[in-house]
């Protein structure tokens, strides 16, 4: 990971994009390229949804939607020195502890 972000931070440097590459601006493109992978799924139903990757052609649409959103996600750490791995898991736990196991055979999701 620390080197995607090296490579994503160069390709920034190189094309003179840094000054653009604020919180907020980087924020809005991962909501947008969020709402992108959102739309692959928009009308579909759950078992449609579920086989998307069948296809190859969705699935290459998913996997770049994917790209775009990760891409963006470590920009924004990278910008704001968060280290994405560490922030994960420090939520890891404390919906671990907010959200206990369930006691019967399934619980409802949240």
């Amino acid at each position: 990971m620390p080197e995607l972000r090296r490579r994503l931070a160069a390709f920034a440097a190189a094309r003179g994009w840094e000054p653009y590459h604020t919180p907020k601006n980087l924020a809005a493109a991962l909501s947008v390229e969020a709402s992108e992978l959102l739309e692959i799924f928009q009308w579909l139903t759950p078992e449609q949804s579920a086989g998307v990757m069948a296809d190859q052609e969705a699935a290459f649409r998913v996997e770049d939607e994917v790209a775009d959103v990760l891409s963006y996600l470590l920009q924004f750490c990278e910008v704001l020195d968060i280290d994405p791995l560490t922030a994960l898991a420090a939520k890891i736990e404390r919906n671990e502890t907010r959200f206990p196991p369930a006691a019967g055979p399934a619980a409802p999701a949240r």
